[in-house]
């Protein structure tokens, strides 16, 4: 293991040393962690899934680690449409950058060495499988498989700066020994004495390191990518200042960090704790929520062993996060080739659960109310339950907002902030709308603005082109100290601190509607507020579908002769083909987080 990261820290080194980047040249953009060509490749997902898949067994499946990622966007990542048109609008923006897209998203590919300095490398056209193949074989669309993340150690030393352990800059173990057993160790969180029953039948190993934060956060913090010691993009705030840092395109992991959640853990957030000090006064890891323990009795990990044999020790694989629609995308275009319908529906429920359960509260108040002719002020307060921002993660169309609807005693409509509209995917703006999002965008020097739309006022998202960030207004999480940091702190937007000069802001937003009441409005009025949460808006696919329009991007099979996939775009080009999966499942539905309704008195 220590040869392997020897060698993936001496690359480092001398790429550090390189010349600088330029867009279209020969330029790596995947210098850190582990790098492709290694001694013992990964293992294919579906090698695991004898011992650790369920099968038939509907009882199984809520928790056996198989089912419950083979159901999970870690395990569609190389089958995400939406991914795949992004990836042809960087590549694009910054010709060869899709390498670093990949590294994540077709981890397999980029290990074995067909993403990194290869013909077809950064476009995919070099990836080997096709979306609709199983994972039982060698398929690079399989995602984010186990042994990526079993295999995953704590580098030995900081990557040298501005490079950081995120952006999927990760460090496998690559030894030729694991115990008894050759090849490299799977790592996990248990420990086995000497004749327990459950010790796996293959290399394994105790590490403390799955079981922290810093694990997660070696995907879910993305930065711009690190090109020959220096950033592709650094951050410039709204006063024309260049920071110098990389720009923060995602930065779950740093939120967190940054939280009650995360900081009062010992060691910063990273201590070897035992998975029964997860919780409670040690605040919570990334884990703790998105890999909650199983509250079956009959929970075990593998077919070999018992049921119940892992009975409240055994975390589930379901890495849960936001994305109903996408798991719905995916289930229509492949769960019945994958045989994983059952496992994607449940994974959509678990999302579904976490959105509307897990994630954020509301209430709503109205002041006392004159009558008809007067105005009727509605006060709403979304509280953010989560361990990071709300919404997180990838920014490009994710949003988050508030629907308010006025109604008389007869059920008329009155008034109504921040309306959708389902059939044409239109959220309506008003004066009063509230959207929680973040944009960004490139910094124009010429007008001094950070510029998130196009010359005919169109929304623009080229995430690998953005150097500044013109809003940020999520909620962020309990117990946040970061509103003095750039790369996470809200932007044009103001949350105030718990208490003066705490240096903590709260976890909530409070908004003020001013609701006229027109005369002879049959009383009691009800307020209605409904919290949406949405992953893709119409303008984020419709910029991904002009882009291709306006480049001439081809059709996947064209762009990748002589290769010939049988499912996914082929005869289309990517953005094409995501268009016709929005279209088909509803457009990219909101989710309704939260409903509460307060009405006036009766008079």
């Amino acid at each position: 293991m220590l040869t392997k990261i020897k060698y993936a820290l001496l690359g480092i080194l001398l790429w550090w040393n390189a010349s600088p980047l330029v867009a279209g040249g020969p330029s790596d953009f995947t210098p850190h962690g582990t790098q492709p060509h290694l001694d013992y490749s990964l293992q294919v997902s579906g090698d695991c899934r004898g011992c650790h898949d369920g099968l038939s067994n509907g009882v199984f499946r809520q928790f056996l680690p198989s089912n419950t990622w083979g159901g999970s966007m870690m395990a569609h990542a190389g089958r995400d449409p939406l991914f795949w048109a992004a990836l042809d609008v960087a590549n694009n923006d910054i010709p060869g950058v899709g390498e670093w897209c990949l590294r994540c998203h077709a981890p397999q590919a980029f290990m074995e060495g067909r993403v990194k300095g290869v013909a077809g490398g950064s476009t995919g056209c070099a990836l080997q499988g096709d979306y609709a193949a199983s994972d039982d074989g060698p398929n690079d669309f399989s995602g984010v498989g186990c042994h990526l993340c079993h295999r995953q150690v704590k580098p030995a030393s900081p990557f040298p700066p501005p490079a950081k352990h995120d952006s999927g800059n990760i460090v496998l173990d690559d030894n030729n020994q694991c115990g008894e057993f050759s090849g490299p160790c799977r790592y996990g969180p248990y420990k086995y004495e000497e004749n327990d029953p459950l010790t796996p039948p293959h290399a394994s190993a105790y590490s403390p390191f799955v079981k922290q934060g810093e694990f997660c956060g070696s995907c879910h913090d993305v930065t711009s990518p690190i090109v020959n010691g220096s950033a592709a993009k650094t951050l410039i705030l709204s006063n024309g200042t260049d920071t110098g840092i990389p720009f923060p395109i995602e930065r779950t992991f740093s939120e967190w960090k940054a939280s009650a959640f995360g900081n009062v853990l010992f060691n910063d957030g990273f201590a070897d704790r035992e998975p029964s000090t997860d919780e409670g006064r040690f605040g919570r890891t990334c884990q703790s929520c998105h890999m909650p323990k199983s509250t079956s009795p009959e929970a075990f990990a593998c077919m070999m062993t018992s049921p119940g044999s892992r009975a409240g020790n055994l975390p589930v694989h379901e890495f849960v996060g936001a994305n109903v629609w996408m798991l719905t995308v995916v289930k229509n275009l492949y769960g019945m080739a994958l045989d994983r319908v059952v496992d994607l529906d449940a994974s959509i429920a678990r999302t579904l659960d976490m959105l509307q359960n897990r994630s954020a509260t509301m209430a709503v108040s109205l002041d006392p109310f004159g009558g008809p002719g007067q105005n009727l002020t509605a006060r709403v307060r979304v509280t953010n339950l989560s361990g990071h921002k709300l919404p997180t993660g990838y920014s490009e169309g994710r949003r988050m907002w508030l629907n308010v609807e006025a109604r008389d005693a007869n059920g008329a409509l009155i008034f109504e902030s921040g309306a959708y509209n389902a059939g044409t995917a239109v959220l309506t703006e008003d004066a009063q709308a509230k959207v929680y999002e973040v944009q960004q965008g490139m910094w124009n020097s010429t007008t001094n603005n950070c510029d998130i739309k196009d010359s005919m006022n169109r929304k623009e998202f080229h995430f690998v082109l953005n150097n500044c960030i013109a809003k940020d207004n999520r909620i962020p999480p309990q117990g946040f100290t970061g509103a003095l940091d750039p790369e996470i702190r809200p932007v044009n937007y103001v949350y105030p601190e718990t208490s003066p000069g705490s240096g903590v802001l709260v976890n909530y937003d409070d908004t003020t509607y001013t609701i006229p009441v027109p005369n002879g409005t049959p009383l009691p009025v009800s307020v209605r507020a409904r919290l949406q949460h949405q992953v893709a808006s119409k303008e984020y696919i419709e910029f991904l579908s002009r882009e291709a329009t306006t480049h001439n991007f081809p059709s996947e099979n064209t762009m990748c002769a002589p290769r010939v996939l049988s499912s996914g775009p082929r005869t289309q080009t990517r953005a094409a083909f995501m268009v016709d999966q929005w279209n088909t499942t509803n457009k990219s539905p909101p989710v309704v987080m939260e409903d509460v309704t307060a009405t006036t008195a009766v008079r």
